[in-house]
């Protein structure tokens, strides 16, 4: 199965990333409000997630369901550690990085097995008996009452526990991954990925080893996912099982759809826009995909490179002359 379009190119890198960096830097000097500061948060949370599995899905092609579950792997060691055994923050979230990484490798052996449209199957198999394992594992995961009372982390005097603060913390961790993914997108291995999603056969014959690529771009994507999940898991102080399941890969598949597969700002940028939909639809609750689903649907029809996507073909239909000033720097 394979929902990637032929990628686009992403929305202008270099000093726009500066610029937004810098904008969203100076933001809590300006801004008090903690409900702005608790969207702003989520959404660089699950920005995250979503970066990890675009590097799948619009690098490699391949639909990788059981995307929350690492997610919520990576949320549950840092609870466990932190919550349970006492450890630090800063020991616990990048073990749980390479546990995700780990598990990652192990999934990718069994499902790389499969192709296509069975892959998506097996690993969204493999998400539900996360979930179902968080679930009933009582004694460690909390079962049905999860785990209350993740402490937010601290760096010296630096108290991550209020809103601002984390807000920084997840913004530096938003830019890394920024950083990370555009490196590989750049990089010969980032090319080889993208001549798997185009033809493993073909690029079997260009000398690519095609099962090692895809394990190791399962590792990077797991990892992310874990990367993400111990952010959420002290940001939020309570887990549960919820969060592992299903419709939270699907959710972050659907920020994927918006912002554009493929694209280096996609991720961000669906995120940002279905998040802050969300908030202004809080109120129907269960009934908020069905003024989503229009939307989505109409998006893919109309636009099925994302939002990412439409910038990029507005400024190749700019006039020649405008074109070409941008070109030169004018």
């Amino acid at each position: 199965m394979s929902l990637a379009p032929t990628p686009a190119r992403s929305l202008p890198t270099g000093w726009p990333w500066l610029l937004v960096l810098v904008l969203a830097a100076v933001v809590p000097i300006f801004v008090h409000n903690n409900y702005l500061f608790d969207v702003a948060i989520n959404v660089m949370i699950f920005a995250i997630a979503a970066y990890g599995m675009n590097v799948m899905l619009g690098y490699a092609g391949l639909l990788p369901l059981a995307h929350a579950g690492f997610f919520g792997i990576g949320a549950y060691t840092v609870g466990i550690l932190t919550l349970k055994l006492g450890w630090s923050f800063w020991l616990a979230w990048p073990l749980a990085i390479v546990l995700c990484a780990a598990l990652g490798l192990l999934l990718g052996l069994v499902a790389f097995r499969t192709r296509d449209d069975v892959f998506a199957i097996f690993t969204l198999g493999v998400g539900v008996i996360i979930t179902e394992s968080i679930n009933k594992w009582d004694r460690l995961t909390g079962g049905n009452d999860g785990l209350n009372g993740i402490a937010a982390p601290k760096l010296g005097s630096l108290d991550f526990g209020k809103a601002a603060s984390f807000f920084y913390l997840a913004l530096v961790a938003l830019a890394l991954t920024v950083f990370l993914v555009a490196r590989v997108r750049a990089s010969l291995f980032g090319k080889s990925l993208i001549a798997i999603r185009g033809g493993e056969d073909l690029a079997r014959s260009a000398g690519i080893n095609v099962y090692t690529h895809k394990l190791r771009v399962m590792m990077l994507s797991t990892a992310l996912a874990g990367f993400a999940g111990g952010l959420y898991a002290v940001y939020i102080g309570f887990l549960g099982a919820a969060i592992t399941g299903p419709s939270t890969t699907f959710t972050i598949l659907l920020y994927l759809l918006v912002g554009g597969v493929g694209t280096l700002a996609g991720p961000l940028l669906g995120t940002l826009i279905i998040r802050v939909l969300q908030q202004f639809i809080q109120g129907l609750q269960d009934y908020q995909y069905v003024v989503l689903g229009p939307l989505l649907v109409l998006l893919v029809l109309f636009f099925p490179a994302g939002l990412a996507g439409l910038w990029t073909r507005l400024r190749a239909n700019r006039p020649p002359a405008l074109r070409e000033a941008s070109d030169a720097g004018v």
